[in-house]
């Protein structure tokens, strides 16, 4: 069992940026995938990032590609999502996923844990 927390969310306005930090316990996150989604009010949730359990292969959404970076630091068992030039549409809650082998990583079905998510709000 791995247990995710993610912090990190909070309001900016448009052109600012945040670090989120998704903290895991119960075991070394050296064993899982992680990811990145997020979820807007009356949408679904959406893929956002990927990092692989060595950190060598990531993946983004066209929408954040040159704006936001995942990395992670296994060290500390935890995996960061840094956002650079947000914009409004980016206003959602992101949540951090964790699985050791997703088939396709870029659908939910496929991570087994998740963290309760943090919000973020970007004003124009």
């Amino acid at each position: 069992q791995v247990q995710l927390v993610e912090s990190g969310g909070g309001l900016v306005q448009t052109g600012g940026s945040l670090r989120l930090s998704c903290a895991a316990s119960g075991r070394t996150i050296t064993s899982y995938a992680m990811a990145w989604f997020r979820q807007a009010p009356g949408k679904e949730r959406e893929f956002v990032s990927f990092i692989s359990r060595s950190g060598g292969l990531t993946y983004y959404t066209d929408s954040v590609k040159d704006r936001f970076t995942i990395s992670r630091d296994n060290a500390k068992n935890t995996v960061y999502l840094q956002m650079n030039s947000l914009k409004p549409e980016d206003t959602a809650v992101y949540y951090c996923a964790a699985d050791s082998n997703p088939g396709n990583i870029y659908t939910t079905h496929d991570y087994y844990y998740w963290g309760q998510g943090t919000q973020v709000t970007v004003s124009s």
